[in-house]
Order: structure tokens, then sequence, then C-alpha cells
């Protein structure tokens, strides 16, 4: 089994992202590596989060993860070092500004759905007070309605009784 150094690894890599943008199999031909080996050293680039495009040559078909790579990579680059990342890398600046908006709206609108919920909980709690103060308002009707129904027996009854002695 060949044995690569990690240099090697990384300019193997480096040929399949933009602006090669070389196939794995293209790769494994030129270089007499495996294909298997290179989706290995392609995986574990993903898990360790590089920006590594998978199988899709565009960019907008990147993964949520290497898009969010792209961006933490990016946080603290001044505007012409962005230029030159997204030129290693086959990118356009915008692909970036817009990628750092959507993380960003997504952890806008998390905060804004833990305030829906909250507000929601809170006239769920109001709705279920005012049905359990309707239910109870009932019960007591009921109640009181059967207790009528018992007495109107007991005085029917009673009635019945006092016209049979007579």
């Amino acid at each position: 089994m060949a044995h690569y150094s990690p240099e090697r690894r990384e300019a193997l890599l480096k040929k399949l992202l933009p602006p090669s943008n070389m196939t794995v199999a293209e790769l494994a031909r030129q270089e007499g590596v495996s294909e298997q080996t290179l989706y290995n050293w392609r995986k574990h680039a993903k898990a360790g989060g590089a920006a590594v495009p998978g199988d899709k040559n565009r960019t907008e078909d990147w993964p949520a993860e290497a898009k969010l790579a792209v961006v933490i990579e990016t946080a603290a680059l001044s505007e012409i070092e962005l230029s030159e990342y997204c030129r290693s890398k086959g990118l356009y600046p915008a692909q970036v500004r817009e990628w750092r908006e959507a993380c960003l709206t997504g952890q806008q609108s998390s905060r804004e759905q833990r305030l829906n919920e909250c507000a929601q909980a809170r006239s769920d709690k109001k709705r279920i007070k005012e049905l359990e103060r309707e239910l109870q308002r009932k019960e007591k009707a009921l109640a009181e309605a059967a207790a009528l129904l018992v007495l109107r027996k007991k005085l029917n009854a009673f009635w019945e009784n006092d016209s049979e002695e007579n």
C-alpha cells in the first residue's frame, strides 16, 4: 500500500478545487493515485472543515458545510485578501457575502423563532385559562341542572304519595 506525504495530499486535493476543477477520475489517471484514495482524502478534508466542493463543479451546489467553512475562513480577511482567496477557490466575493448573509439570517431567524414561540406559549396559556374557566362554569351549570332534576323527581314523588293518601 502506497503512503503519501501530507504535502502531496494537499497538492492533489487542490487540483480538485477551482480553478482546476478536475474530476476525481481524471486526477486519478493523471497522478496514478486510486480513485478511492482521492475520495477518502476528500471526505476527511470535508470532515476537518475544509472547503471542498464535493462531486459538484458549480459553487452553488456546494454543501452547506463547505459554504460555512468558506465564510469562517474569510471572516477576518480584508477586501483584497478576500479577492485573492476567492480567485484561488474559484469563487466570487459576492458569493461569499451572500453565504455570510445567509448564515446571519439563519441566526436572526432562530432568535425571532424563539420570540414567536414565547409569544405563542403566552397566548396558549391565556387560551387554556379561558377554556378552564368556561369548563368550570359549565360544570357548575350541569351540577345545578342535575340537582334541579333530582329535586323535581323528589317533589313529584312526594306529590304522588300525597295524592294517593287523599
